[in-house]
């Protein structure tokens, strides 16, 4: 079974909920998908942070690194912004993206951040800035469809 199968499983076997936290933990061997849930409902849930681990991400180079970038970007076309590459940091090895352009309200900035990285990392958190403040982790707020679809787009990336 698929990290994204597991995943819709696991989904269907949690209780609605609207506060506290409830980490998902699935593995499949070679990967591991974590996602930090804050709320769930029927159809819709929050999460601060998705992460896949992947040993097959240890051994790859910079260029390497930035074509999976590449190729996530091109797929994450259903989030609330478009993704893409905004730095690479070759000495870490580690590929940063975010919203391009991020959501702009009056005094509020709001952006996707994902982060790949040699370490075997792909995690996505959605952020908020206030005007005169330092960013701050929100709920990303996303269908459990599109959750589901984000595992396995992870997933594919990091096979």
């Amino acid at each position: 079974m698929t990290l994204k199968d597991q995943l819709q499983q696991s989904l269907g076997s949690l209780s609605p909920f609207s506060s506290g936290e409830h980490l998902v933990v699935i593995d499949d061997g070679s990967q591991e998908l974590r996602c930090q849930l804050v709320a769930l409902d029927t159809m819709a849930c929050a999460f601060t942070r998705l992460a896949l681990r992947a040993d097959s991400l240890t051994s790859v180079s910079i260029d390497e690194l930035k074509t999976k970038a590449e190729q996530l970007s091109a797929r994450l076309t259903y989030l609330l912004e478009p993704i893409s590459p905004i730095e690479i940091d070759s000495e870490g090895c580690v590929v940063q993206l975010r919203s391009n352009p991020p959501q702009k309200e009056i005094d509020t900035t709001s952006y996707y951040e994902l982060l790949l990285s040699r370490a075997g990392e792909i995690s996505l958190c959605r952020y908020a800035r206030p005007a005169g403040h330092q960013r701050e982790i929100i709920s990303a707020q996303v269908t459990r469809e599109v959750l589901v679809r984000l595992a396995g787009d992870f997933s594919a990336v990091g096979a």
